[in-house]
Order: C-alpha cells, then sequence, then structure tokens
C-alpha cells in the first residue's frame, strides 16, 4: 500500500490500520514523493489525499495511471460535492471524504482489492457481448466502438458488462453497488457518476444517452438491440460490425445529482435536481473513530 497524504496524523492513522490488517504500507506526504515510492516499488494500491502541496491528488493520480494501473482511493479535506464527484472523474476507484473512520476505509481497501483479484482471476473464454458497434470482449476485458478500442477504468468495464449481461433489466443502484462494487454500503452517488463516464465513453451523444437509460426510482438500464454473440478475441474472432441504430426518442439521464454544469448535466438533471432517487444508510456503526479533521463518526462517502 502507498498511503499520501500531508496531514502526519491522518497519515499516521491511516497507516497503522493498514498495518493492523496486514498490509505493507509505504508514507509519502507530498506528490513528487508519491511517485518516487511508487517508482521504487509499485503498489497495489495508493490511498491518496486530493489537497497536496503543490502537485495535487488528481495530477498525482493521472502520473501513476499513465505508467501502469493501480487502484486509487481518493481522499478528500472537504464534504463538497464537486470534490468527490472530481476525484471520481479522474478515473478514482472510490473516494473517501474526511473525517472518516479508518475501520471503513481499511473496509474500502478490501472491497477495491477483492474486485480487482476477481477479474483477474476470471476464467478465459466466453462470448463477446455486441450492441450498436459497441464490443465487449470479457476475456480480453477489451471495449471497442465501431471497431476503435475504448480505455475504461475497472470499474467502468466491470459495470459496462453487468448492465449489457442483463440488458433490458432495469438495476438498481443498490443492487449495482453491490454486484459491481461488492459493497454493502457506500455513497450511491458513486454507481451514478460512474455511469455518467461510462456513458460519456460509449454514447455518441451522452446527453442523449441511447444505450444506458435512467429508471427513475430504480436505477439503469441498457437497452439496445443485442448482436448475435461471438466466440472471445482469444480464439480468433473479429470484432463484430456495426449495426445500423434504431429510431427511437431519446432518454436524458436524471439520476446525477446536483452536478455543476461543467460536468454535463442533461437538461433532466437541470429540470429536477436532486441526487440519486434511492438511497440509504452507510451501514457504519457507532464508536469507531475518526481520522482527518478529529470528528467522530464518517461521511457516507
Amino acid at each position: 500500500m502507498l498511503v499520501v497524504d500531508d496531514d502526519p496524523t491522518v497519515a499516521e492513522v491511516v497507516t497503522g490500520y493498514l498495518e493492523r490488517a496486514g498490509y505493507t504500507v509505504a508514507r509519502a506526504s507530498d506528490g513528487p514523493g508519491a511517485l518516487e515510492a511508487a517508482g521504487e516499488r509499485w503498489p497495489d494500491l495508493v490511498v491518496l489525499d486530493l489537497m497536496l502541496p503543490g502537485m495535487d491528488g488528481l495530477e498525482v493520480c493521472r502520473r501513476l495511471r499513465g505508467r501502469g494501473p493501480v487502484p486509487v482511493i481518493m481522499l478528500t479535506a472537504r464534504g463538497d460535492e464537486d470534490d468527490r464527484i472530481l476525484g471520481l472523474e479522474t478515473g478514482a476507484d472510490d473516494y473517501v471524504t474526511k473525517p472518516f473512520s479508518p475501520r471503513e476505509l481499511v473496509l474500502r481497501v478490501e472491497s477495491v482489492l477483492r474486485r480487482g483479484r476477481a477479474a483477474a482471476e476470471a476464467s478465459p473464454g466466453g462470448p463477446v457481448l455486441g450492441c450498436v458497434g459497441i464490443t465487449v470482449d470479457p476475456a480480453a476485458r477489451r471495449v471497442t466502438k465501431n471497431g476503435s478500442e475504448i480505455g475504461l477504468t475497472l470499474r467502468e468495464f466491470d459495470l459496462l458488462l453487468h448492465l449489457m449481461r442483463h440488458r433490458g433489466q432495469a438495476i438498481g443502484r443498490e443492487s449495482l453497488m453491490q454486484d459491481v462494487w461488492g459493497w454493502d454500503f457506500g455513497d450511491l452517488s458513486t454507481v451514478t457518476v460512474h455511469v455518467r463516464r461510462l456513458r460519456g465513453k460509449i454514447e455518441d451523444d451522452p446527453a442523449r444517452p441511447r444505450l444506458i437509460h435512467t429508471v427513475w426510482g430504480v436505477g439503469y438500464r441498457f437497452d439496445a438491440p443485442a448482436e448475435p454473440e461471438r466466440p472471445s478475441a482469444s480464439a480468433g474472432s473479429a470484432d463484430p460490425a456495426a449495426t445500423p441504430r434504431p429510431e427511437r426518442p431519446a432518454h436524458h439521464d436524471g439520476g446525477a445529482g446536483n452536478l455543476p454544469r461543467a460536468f454535463g448535466r442533461t437538461a433532466d438533471d437541470r429540470k429536477h435536481g436532486g441526487g440519486a432517487p434511492d438511497g440509504r444508510p452507510d451501514g457504519r456503526t457507532g464508536g469507531e473513530g475518526a481520522a482527518g479533521g478529529g470528528a467522530a463518526g464518517a461521511d457516507g462517502a
């Protein structure tokens, strides 16, 4: 593990909890130090503070991801939704808002690592899924759009694959959080942000999605005509040809919450305002110590 935080108290508490959970932990207090530590020994996961002096956490995350795949859990000093959303937009696998419960942070670390191991250990083979030019090869973990490969994060790929395997079904955010993230609790806006990012990569017009539709009061539905399943690319198959797009009314996303216009809110977002239509408690128990800021309890990130 690599813990990057300029607050020595937070870094010490996080490091202590991770070490007690059985992890070997390296620490850095700024961006250059984090990049140097990662260069000396590539981490299995990075706990990264957003507000670092000089080079902020977003830039550190970009540079780390430029070197290779690594799970990142972002720590944010403020509870502003903009900060949390920005971390996920940059590609962080999860975020935690200070003050937070160290025990919850350890659970989130374990969840991110478990999901990554499950993806790496998944048995090869299986059919390639395709619809209207989008092709998903589960064995190669490759996605193409009209023959051009699309770069997806681990969560984005798993989310798209899950939605396509359940084409035509309305799936709640809580179910997606359990099935894709492996979490039994958490902030449902995590799902909303990943859907928004995924739309930005696979939809022709993310503001008027034709593939991933919002189902008000429930969650999302992948709704597009399927192409015939093909053998995996590992068996020598080619990408399926794009099929004509069906003429159908456009649906607007309303599940993104009160996001700033810079993150591409749709007309329905501005009309309806509020966040995810289905919320729930964060599932934490009382009495947990807090880190970062000294407050008791945890933020429901």
